[in-house]
């Protein structure tokens, strides 16, 4: 997986992913966990394509739950990551586990001793490792129909650098995270010998260079870096029009500056490959989001690949993605996304010729 990557973005393209897709979009989930053929999808309900990668959350594996945080069922999260990787796409997984200290969720920071608890001599430690080896036992029937180990992108411990996780900036030392990474690492690719998983550090935005080394978990063990941006309007006296466009502008400077930082910093750490792991515009307010705030922001910036966040079934305004039925305007700004020659969906990977799109 590292070399299709790679491969990729030394092309001066990415690939494009959608969390949860296959699983659920707007106004629409899978039902039959065991049966469904895992053929829906927003994304492709509007280009004619499934995006090449699709994302998941383990969220809720460490407490033997059936359903993850999102209320989508493991065995459906399985099979979908299962199905998406033979037809050729990525699978990346995160992690939002409780909080193993005050039995919260991973929003809890009401301790600042959460991640020192689970860390060796801790008296959480015991706990935590049982809630890798929970992981560690989901991961390991990740595999193709001969039994061999599917690759994914693994992505724990994300957004480290705000304090609205218990392993945030403020909640933990520099020591005590990259601590915390390492026995993540340590336990599923050595002692369980999972080497199927590509690694992924991938901070919140707003980097600086000093900020993007404080907390980086070491060479060996990160294949991935990536940032988390999303856009944001504020400014409600002010016009619509106005607050996109100021929206549009922040969003715009502020990746375009942690890429930088990111392709530097990775070209100086042996190369390490960069993504955008998280982003979106809740809602796609702005009807051009895709071809005059995404795209601009990371064509050519060197990224192997760009996900954007879920659409959620109950929430109905909770969506990053265009679906069947949204505005005639934001449905054509994302194929216009798509037609661009820097943009890798499902099939383009697999060398499909452009020139037959929708």
């Amino acid at each position: 997986m590292k070399e299709r990557l790679s491969q990729v973005s030394s092309q001066g393209k990415f690939f494009y992913g959608h969390q949860d897709d296959l699983v659920y979009g707007h106004a629409w989930k899978v039902e039959d966990i065991e049966d469904d053929p895992l053929d829906r999808s927003d994304v492709k309900d509007v280009c004619g394509e499934y995006p090449a990668v699709v994302g998941f959350d383990l969220g809720g594996i460490e407490m033997g739950d059936d359903k993850n945080l999102d209320s989508v069922d493991f065995v459906l999260i399985k099979r979908a990551a299962i199905a998406h990787a033979k037809r050729g796409g990525i699978i990346t997984l995160s992690w939002h586990p409780r909080n193993p200290l005050t039995g919260g969720d991973s929003w809890d920071v009401s301790s600042d001793k959460v991640v020192e608890s689970i860390l060796d001599g801790g008296e959480n430690h015991d706990l935590f490792m049982g809630w890798l080896s929970s992981v560690a036992d989901f991961l390991s029937e990740i595999v193709d129909e001969n039994g061999n180990p599917i690759e994914f992108i693994f992505r724990p411990w994300h957004e480290n650098l705000g304090s609205w996780f218990w392993w945030g900036g403020k909640l933990c030392s520099a020591d005590q995270y990259k601590e915390l990474y390492k026995i993540t690492h340590d336990y599923l690719s050595v002692a369980r010998e999972m080497k199927n998983i590509v690694w992924a550090y991938s901070p919140n935005s707003g980097l600086t260079k000093e900020s993007l080394a404080q907390r980086y978990p070491g060479d060996e063990l990160v294949d991935v870096i990536g940032v988390d941006h999303y856009e944001y309007m504020q400014m409600e006296d002010k016009p619509l029009d106005e607050r996109i466009t100021l929206a549009r502008i922040f969003y715009g400077k502020t990746l375009e500056s942690d890429l930088k930082i990111m392709k530097e910093f990775a070209a100086s750490h042996g190369g390490k490959l960069i993504a955008v792991s998280e982003t979106g515009f809740e809602g796609l307010k702005d009807p051009y989001w895709w071809t005059k705030t995404l795209l601009p922001a990371i064509k050519g910036s060197g990224i192997s690949y760009v996900l954007t966040w879920r659409n959620a079934h109950d929430k109905l305004g909770h969506f990053y993605a265009p679906y069947k039925g949204i505005e005639k305007q934001k449905a054509e700004d994302f194929v216009a996304f798509y037609n661009d020659e820097s943009t890798v969906f499902l099939s383009q990977g697999r060398k499909t010729d452009k020139s037959k799109k929708k």
